[in-house]
């Protein structure tokens, strides 16, 4: 089971497929994506000032509010104990500062024991916290990059790539994690403590 939810930034379709059992949560102007591909959403949530109207059956929320749209998504799927979250529709566009959002989103997303893909066109984003580790598969020519997101990130391990890293620090004002390569085999991203944003970036 997953929880996609789709946002209304730059739409580049769907990375998998839905499954029945799956959740699909409409954030906003994310509700046109969704016709256009013909699913219906178990969920329509938003201020709507992207949409424009208010669908039947949504649930509103005020403009002026500390949730974006996307994160308020996010709650709700926790709610509904979901725990691998999907988030479409939040990169992209002239409004860079919801896809900070967005990675910042990645990074609730893990602190509550959950795991975030954020996906834009031909890349995809996720992050670990405090003790988390993940294993990385791509193609020959993809290229990976790992930032700190926060405070500095510690204990950061980095296997089987180009560039390896063993219990290295990483910091917010320095990217020294930017552009690493895989080898033919998976690579696995650990941090003791901290957060860490992972990004993919598809070449072939």
């Amino acid at each position: 089971m997953a929880c996609f939810i789709i946002g209304a930034g730059s739409f580049y379709g769907l990375p998998v497929s839905v499954q029945r059992t799956d959740m699909v949560i409409a954030a906003d102007g994310g509700l046109k994506h969704m016709e256009s591909l013909g699913v219906t959403p178990n969920a329509i949530i938003g201020d709507f000032d992207s949409l424009n109207y208010i669908p039947t059956g949504a649930e509103v929320f005020p403009v002026e509010k500390d949730d974006t749209d996307m994160i308020r998504a996010v709650k709700e799927g926790f709610d509904r104990g979901e725990r691998e979250f999907h988030l479409l529709g939040g990169m992209g566009g002239h409004r860079t500062d919801h896809t900070v959002a967005n990675m910042q989103t990645l990074a609730y997303i893990a602190r509550r024991g959950g795991q975030g893909w954020l996906y834009g066109n031909g890349e995809r984003f996720t992050a670990i916290c405090d003790g988390g580790e993940i294993t990385l598969t791509a193609g020959q020519n993809s290229v990976f990059s790992v930032f700190c997101l926060g405070a500095d990130a510690e204990g950061v391990t980095i296997e089987n790539a180009k560039y390896p890293l063993t219990d290295a620090v990483l910091t917010a004002d320095f990217p020294l994690g930017v552009s690493n390569h895989f080898i033919r085999q998976a690579v696995r991203v650990a941090v003791r403590r901290g957060c860490l944003l992972i990004g993919i970036t598809d070449k072939e």
